[in-house]
């Protein structure tokens, strides 16, 4: 899983070969226990959440 990139303590990051079938083109981001995942196309929208990582970005 190569990581795009680190910014306080987060981590952006893809798999390359995601998903039966694959999975539309979509980025990570985690920081400590708690992940989220964003669908790149066809907008930026967010696919999936565990915990709160989300308000911590904000």
């Amino acid at each position: 899983m190569p990581t795009l990139f680190e910014h306080e303590g987060y981590r952006f990051f893809f798999f390359s070969n995601e998903g039966d079938p694959r999975e539309p083109c979509h980025i990570h981001i985690r920081k400590g226990e708690s992940p989220a995942k964003f669908w790149i196309k066809p907008e930026i929208s967010l696919a999936e959440i565990v915990c709160d990582v989300l308000k911590r970005i904000s």
